[in-house]
């Protein structure tokens, strides 16, 4: 069979660096005793390193032609793997209740798209690590008063704690992407409850940052009119950036009962 070859439509950049793939695979080396899903695996450059690994791997794969690559060259992936959108799986559907860890090359475009989604199933995801674009792993690892720091970084980091493990270069893709790469991994905290309305508590992260530059007292006006008597505490002089997550907890509180 031909070599599979990259789609742009798909976001796909293949991987030509052997270590730098054993490096991502041994992201999950404390979690081999849990079932691994792996996301885009293309040719299967991440996987071959999974499997050696150990672990129990399912990999979900939207090209057809990879598919069928992986079909041929992976034979203990018979019945393992899933042709479909990873953002359109019912995860639940294919791992029952128990946990599971998610590993992956992850394609750019979507990339923020797929955290999200791990966030939806984050009591059942103990660790997700994998490559992405170094500009959204910066974002996703920034600190409270960074110029990085935004709504990835503040939702993401509520649930878990994110490492940014090393940067990759253009130079070992095939096609090179047009940016450089990053290895990140998100494990999971101890929170349990954030002690707040989870839906509210994103409307005020995504509302506040909608309008980074201004004050809080600005940005929040489309969820809290322009007259609450809440504008009157210090911390609607800050801008959102400036704002850890917790703080955004507390403050989501006291909205949550003013609301009500």
């Amino acid at each position: 069979m031909k070599t599979v070859k990259p789609k742009k439509a798909l976001g796909q950049h293949f991987l030509t660096d052997m270590d730098i793939a054993f490096r991502i695979a041994d992201t999950l080396a404390d979690y081999k005793s849990l079932p691994v899903l792996e996301i885009g695996p293309g040719t299967g450059v991440l996987t071959r390193f999974l499997l050696e690994q150990g672990h129990d791997l399912t990999v979900v794969e939207l090209d057809r032609e990879s598919v069928a690559y992986l079909t041929e060259h992976y034979k203990e992936l018979e019945g393992r793997i899933i042709e479909h959108d990873f953002l359109k799986l019912n995860l639940n559907e294919r791992f029952g209740e128990g946990p599971f860890c998610v590993i992956g090359n992850y394609p750019y475009n979507i990339s923020s798209q797929i955290f999200f989604k791990v966030l939806e199933y984050k009591d059942r995801i103990p660790c997700c690590s994998g490559m992405i674009q170094k500009e959204v792993a910066e974002r996703m690892a920034a600190a409270p008063g960074s110029k990085t720091y935004g709504i990835l970084s503040v939702l993401l980091q509520a649930w878990y704690r994110i490492e940014y493990l090393f940067t990759v270069s253009e130079h070992v893709f095939n096609p090179p992407p047009k940016v450089k790469s990053a290895v990140i991994r998100m494990t999971r905290n101890e929170v349990t409850e954030l002690g707040c309305d989870e839906k509210l508590f994103k409307q005020v992260v995504k509302t506040g940052f909608n309008q980074r530059r201004k004050t809080l007292r600005n940005s929040l006006k489309p969820l809290l009119g322009n007259q609450c008597e809440l504008y009157s505490d210090p911390i609607f002089d800050k801008r959102p950036e400036q704002l850890s997550v917790q703080q955004f907890i507390d403050l989501t509180r006291r909205i949550q009962e003013q609301m009500s």
